[in-house]
């Protein structure tokens, strides 16, 4: 497993689709995560460092589990079906270890407000995940061959990460 951090989240101002983007703690890979609009703001106002006067679904759930007694340890992004995206969200109930399904963009609203590891499964990252090379790696004359070719690659990235709008005023009215 991949442990990974919340880069940002944008919206696509053409289309309204919002994304979150996670960035793996020791390395340049990315994962993107299209999600949904109350999503969105969930993550991007914990983000910020703002609240809502009354607590959203994601606080009340970070609430009951305290309440509870249990606490959260971490999340991972599990799997890729069909386009899909799969989470868990890892509790330690009294010592036992429990793994509750969840969607990732409920699973990392959860995890910035419980301030936990987000981890993403080397087989997703491979799938979906985005590697962006280094000119220190392109060490083999192969390698430096397709460095065009990944310039091209990580300047279409760059190029779709900037035509998104970062949230960060977002809900702030």
């Amino acid at each position: 497993m991949v442990e990974m951090t919340v880069e940002s989240v944008r919206i696509n101002l053409q289309t309204s689709q919002r994304v979150v983007i996670l960035k793996a703690t020791k390395q340049e890979r990315y994962l993107f995560i299209w999600i949904a609009h109350a999503e969105a703001y969930a993550i991007a106002i914990e983000l910020q460092g703002t609240s809502s006067p009354r607590p959203l679904t994601h606080d009340l759930l970070k609430n009951v589990i305290g309440d509870l007694g249990a606490k959260i340890e971490s999340i991972v992004i599990s799997d890729l079906i069909e386009d899909i995206f799969y989470a868990r969200i890892i509790l330690d109930v009294d010592g036992r270890h429990v793994e509750v399904d969840s969607r990732p963009s409920d699973a990392i609203a959860l995890a910035v407000r419980a301030k936990t590891s987000i981890f993403v499964e080397e087989s997703v990252l491979e799938r979906a995940g985005v590697a962006l090379e280094t000119n220190e790696e392109a060490i083999t004359s192969k390698a430096e061959q397709r460095k065009d070719l990944e310039q091209d690659n990580l300047d279409a990235y760059r190029d779709f990460i900037n035509s998104l709008d970062v949230l960060d005023d977002f809900g702030k009215d």
